[in-house]
């Protein structure tokens, strides 16, 4: 029976669900305690994709009760040197996950109160003929220790040494800019299931710049020096607003800029990414 008086614990990873994995984690947590709770964030973040995970860890992470302990693994330096950490943030919320730059999103929006450093010579699962193993700490690590502390074993300060908040890797996370008229930004991600394109652009940044819902604005997309995109289309609230397979541009439920098509995909019709390369200018 689930303990509803203990922490959630919220994994996403780029493990998918081809292999067993995922099933192993899930194991090592309800090993350390039954009555632990396990709530999939996605096992579908693309492979090696930090910027991705730490995107997606802001993107859902103030919506969980606090206390909520979030674990999020991608993590292309496994075995190496790079720090394996349980981030205190801002509302009561943890963080496990390698201090890879996965907490950029989180420190800008947020905030990091306190970070420590997993310490494996108590916090790492032994006992299941694991310990020659460096290539699996979402398992071996990062599952071990967020059961551990989501179950009362030990408490924050039982999962390491702390140390300074100003050294945690972050990723090159340009600001918006608004000015002559214009704002220009970044496509920070996409949604990936449907195929919009999403800035960093606060809806308030479009609105103190004078852009309103209704009009056409133009719009130009680039990929470093080379121009995606260049239309002048509709900004509105919602996809509905323009018929089946025009793009439009509008507000996205974290409040940002963002671009579709109406019903198809903005990313495939226009072979449009994400990243610090992707610049857009609307106006």
């Amino acid at each position: 029976m689930t303990d509803h008086t203990k922490p959630i614990l919220v994994f996403q990873t780029d493990f998918t669900y081809k292999e067993g994995a995922v099933s192993s984690m899930y194991g090592v947590v309800k090993s350390v305690d039954r009555t632990l709770e396990i709530i999939d964030g996605t096992h579908e973040l693309p492979q090696y994709d930090i910027w991705s995970a730490s995107y997606r860890l802001n993107q859902s992470l103030k919506f969980w009760p606090a206390g909520t302990i979030y674990v999020s693994v991608v993590d292309p330096g496994v075995g190496t040197a790079r720090r394996a950490c349980v981030a205190k943030i801002t509302g009561g919320y943890y963080v496990v996950t390698p201090d890879n730059g996965s907490l950029t999103h989180i420190a800008r929006d947020l905030g990091i109160e306190e970070v420590r450093e997993i310490d494996e010579t108590v916090n790492r699962l032994r006992g299941k003929d694991t310990e020659g193993v460096a290539i699996f700490h979402g398992r071996d690590l990062f599952g071990y220790t967020a059961a551990r502390l989501a179950s009362g074993i030990i408490d924050y300060e039982g999962v390491g040494p702390a140390y300074p908040v100003s050294e945690i890797v972050k990723l090159p996370l340009p600001k918006p800019i608004a000015e002559n008229g214009k704002i220009t930004g970044i496509i920070e991600i996409d949604d990936p299931n449907f195929g919009n394109a999403w800035t960093n652009i606060p809806l308030k940044m479009m609105q103190e710049n004078g852009f309103s819902y209704g009009q056409k604005l133009p719009v130009e997309i680039r990929n470093g020096n080379e121009v995606i995109f260049a239309q002048e289309i509709l900004f509105d609230k919602a996809f509905g607003c323009v018929e089946k397979g025009e793009p439009i541009l509008y507000n996205n439920e974290l409040m940002n800029a963002a671009f579709a098509v109406c019903m198809g995909s903005f990313t495939q019709k226009y072979n449009v990414s994400y990243g610090g390369d992707w610049t857009v200018t609307i106006g």
